[in-house]
Formats: structure tokens, C-alpha cells, sequence
């Protein structure tokens, strides 16, 4: 297999950004831990977030020490683990998902120990196989890039990089040689969560960030309502990543109630990135 052979991959985040645009729409991508609370109701959620109309998945293969995650994807790791749920029965799960459609992109939120754990071109190999897009691996820098680009090209996987408001130019044209599907622009410093306010620095960051590169910018971190998702398109978004909300809806509702109340949440972020209703009225961060 041709190390370079990016025609593997099936193009999903540029198929979906492309048709996006035609729509007048913004990407809304949701996120979960494989595996929890359980297996079959990890499955339920991705379906249902999938049938609530979420344009791409993230989801994150649970971590011992998960640290760019706030405390309540930190317990939903901690659960996940805590029931045995390994990295195999994860690959097994994305199959499963990639089964139930055939167009979504999937792109995994990982850290570096796993990937070194099943050595680089073994875990791109099974995660192409699995029918992953993307791969965010969120302690690796850029400087170590090198480590898993070549796999990740091999297995027609996109590489899905980090932006902060501390990303210097010089770091942004390092990224940008890597990046592919989106670039995931972190709203604010910090940890994964719920949080209330955004600023002016957003809107420069996203500014900067696209006079250096063409890809898509999904901001995440502490996005937790519709507002806050019309607030980044306002800044400059192509799409938004909420996480910490959904797992602690899933926790604050009962049972038998969970899956209706994400899905009218899905429905109701899909439609707050909608263009017509994302400019119209709506606050500035």
C-alpha cells in the first residue's frame, strides 16, 4: 500500500462543508465517549444524534487522564473505563456506527498514549478500517506531527489540529502543514465544559486563522445552547462541537426521557446553524 495513497479516503468532511455551503449552513458536531454509560446506549445516543440531524460525529475513546476535558467528560472516561470498555470494543462499536450510515464523518478525540499503545500504523490502520475520518489527537504538538502523519495518509485519515488563542503565526503555518477535514478552534483557554461567555478575541482569532488556511474552523469549548452556536457563526465559525452538555443531559434526565431530550437537543443546535437563524438577531460575542 502506497504510503501517500490519500485515495482511501472517502472525503467526508469535504463532501459535507461542500454541501453545507450550498445549504447556507453551518456544521453542528456532536460529541460522546464510545462505550458510555454502556455499549448499547452509546450506540442509541450516536444514532440519535445522527437521526437529530448532526451534520459530522466526535467522539472521544475514554482516558485514564484525560486532560484538555472538563470534570464531566472526565467521570464519563473514568465510568467507561471503570466498566471495562477497552479501545478494541470502541473499534467494534465505530463499525457498527459507520454501518448505520455510510455518509456521516467520524472523527475520534484521542490522546497520544493510545495511539503509541497500538503503535501508530496499527491504531490509523484499525480506525480507517472502522471507517474513522479524523483523528485529533490532543496532547501531540505539531513538532511531533512527523510521528503519525505518514500513517494517518496511508489510511486515508484526516488529522484534525488544535487552535488557540495562543497559536502564534509561525505555529498556525507549522499546523496548517498537517491539519485536514477542520480545524477545531478552541472558544477560549481553559478545559472542555459548559461556559457562558465568549469575546472579541474569537472574532480575531478566526479572522487570523483564515488568512492562513482554507479549511473549515469548528469551534468547541464551552459551547452549551443554541445561542452560544449562533454566537460563533456570528464570529466567523463554519461549525460548532458541543460535548460536556449532552453527557450531563444524559445524566440529569431520566431513562426512559434521555434519547427524546437529546435528540430535540440536536435538532435545536442544527438549527441554530442554520444561516437564516444564526444571523438574525442574535447576540455578538
Amino acid at each position: 500500500m502506497n504510503m501517500s495513497d490519500s485515495s482511501l479516503s472517502h472525503h467526508r468532511y469535504q463532501k459535507m462543508f461542500a454541501r453545507l455551503g450550498n445549504e447556507a449552513h453551518k456544521a453542528f458536531i456532536p460529541f460522546t465517549i464510545l462505550g458510555w454509560p454502556d455499549r448499547d446506549t452509546s450506540f442509541q445516543m450516536v444514532k440519535t444524534m445522527i437521526n437529530g440531524g448532526a451534520h459530522a460525529l466526535e467522539l472521544g475513546l475514554a482516558f485514564s487522564d484525560p486532560m484538555a476535558d472538563g470534570v464531566i467528560i472526565q467521570e464519563a472516561d473514568k465510568e467507561t473505563l471503570a466498566n471495562g470498555f477497552k479501545v478494541r470494543d470502541a473499534i467494534e462499536l465505530l463499525k457498527d456506527i459507520r454501518a448505520y450510515n455510510a455518509d456521516i464523518p467520524i472523527g475520534l478525540l484521542v490522546y497520544y498514549n493510545m495511539v503509541l499503545a497500538r503503535g501508530p500504523e496499527q491504531f490509523f490502520k484499525e480506525m480507517g478500517e472502522a471507517g474513522v475520518d479524523g483523528v485529533l489527537i490532543a496532547d501531540l504538538p505539531v513538532e511531533a506531527m512527523e510521528e503519525v502523519a505518514p500513517f494517518a495518509a496511508r489510511y486515508g485519515i484526516e488529522l484534525i489540529c488544535i487552535v488557540s488563542p495562543l497559536t502564534t503565526h509561525a505555529r498556525l503555518d507549522a499546523i496548517s502543514r498537517y491539519a485536514g477535514g477542520f480545524l477545531y478552534v478552541v472558544s477560549r483557554l481553559g478545559i472542555t465544559g459548559v461556559e457562558e461567555n465568549f469575546d472579541e478575541s474569537l472574532r480575531q482569532l478566526m479572522k487570523r486563522i483564515k488568512e492562513k488556511t482554507d479549511l473549515p474552523l469548528c469551534v468547541g469549548f464551552g459551547i452549551s445552547k443554541p445561542e452560544h452556536a449562533r454566537q460563533m457563526i456570528n464570529a466567523g465559525a463554519d461549525g460548532v462541537i458541543i460535548g460536556s452538555r449532552i453527557i450531563q443531559m444524559m445524566k440529569e434526565t431520566a431513562p426512559d426521557a434521555r434519547l427524546k431530550q437529546v435528540h430535540r437537543f440536536i435538532e435545536s443546535m442544527v438549527h441554530a446553524c442554520e444561516l437564516k437563524t444564526a444571523d438574525i438577531g442574535s447576540a455578538q460575542p
